[in-house]
């Protein structure tokens, strides 16, 4: 018999996935998101702001949380996500998603992960909490 998939998975358990952002990265996310906020996408109306130049949806960080999430053993569903933006997504920056598990509920097949992301100089650019059930493959 095979093992299940929680099975597999023990507390401290991390998994991690790296990107860096482009301008072509912040396009396709505002083309696909339809999200065309001139915060991403125009240079001279970003000088403008308080951030001085164009930055990342932040949304699209979180995004690499998901991809992180399919490290863990088996097919993961997203049941919550929880997440607080502390600094700015750059154009060049490198982020790297991280997810740790922290808790796990063997009979549900839940876990509950720490997630956060960071950019090339260590900064933690946000912070939250994830809950995935995993399924097993048929």
């Amino acid at each position: 018999m095979a093992e299940k998939a929680i099975e597999k998975v023990q507390v401290g358990f991390k998994a991690s996935v790296s990107k860096t952002i482009t301008p072509e990265v912040i396009r396709k996310f505002a083309e696909v998101s339809e999200d065309h906020n001139p915060l991403h996408l125009d240079e001279e109306y970003a000088k403008k702001t308080v951030f001085g130049e164009r930055i990342a949806h932040g949304i699209l960080a979180v995004g690499f949380i998901s991809a992180a999430l399919t490290k863990l053993p088996g097919t993961v569903v997203y049941l919550s996500q929880t997440v607080e933006f502390s600094k700015p997504v750059k154009i060049g920056d490198t982020i790297e998603a991280i997810v740790e598990v922290e808790e796990i509920t063997r009979e549900k097949s839940q876990v509950k992960l720490k997630t956060y992301c960071q950019n090339q100089r260590g900064e933690q650019v946000l912070r939250g909490e994830a809950k995935v059930k995993l399924f097993d493959l048929k």
